[in-house]
């Protein structure tokens, strides 16, 4: 499977009200140095795989889409799933970060 597969597949996996770090995807798909592949993929695949793009975040828990941009829908999308977002888009993530212990990568 390649690190673009298992990307997606992290992605899918982001429980609703739960949210997760670009790093933090990369770092469970086997390369924490693959953050910005993570965007990557959210910009190009997101639609067409069916990816909750929402759930994803920056590292310092920030919604990173710029106002206008896709900011207010993101926040949008994660208030409906119960995440409590300020109005500057920091998210807690002591209270909403996901934290598998491990994702399994096999077929689904």
């Amino acid at each position: 499977m390649t690190l673009s597969e298992r990307i997606c597949k992290a992605i899918k996996k982001i429980p609703k009200g739960r949210v997760a770090t670009y790093g933090q995807i990369a770092t469970l798909c086997g390369n924490p140095r693959a953050a910005r592949q993570v965007v990557r993929i959210l910009n190009s695949c997101s639609e067409s795989h069916n990816l909750p793009w929402h759930r994803v975040i920056n590292r310092l828990g920030q919604i990173a889409l710029p106002l206008g941009r896709g900011f207010e829908m993101q926040k949008a999308l994660l208030t409906g799933e119960g995440v409590l977002v300020l109005d500057s888009g920091k998210i807690d993530l002591g209270r909403f970060q996901w934290r598998p212990r491990v994702v399994r990568f096999e077929s689904e």
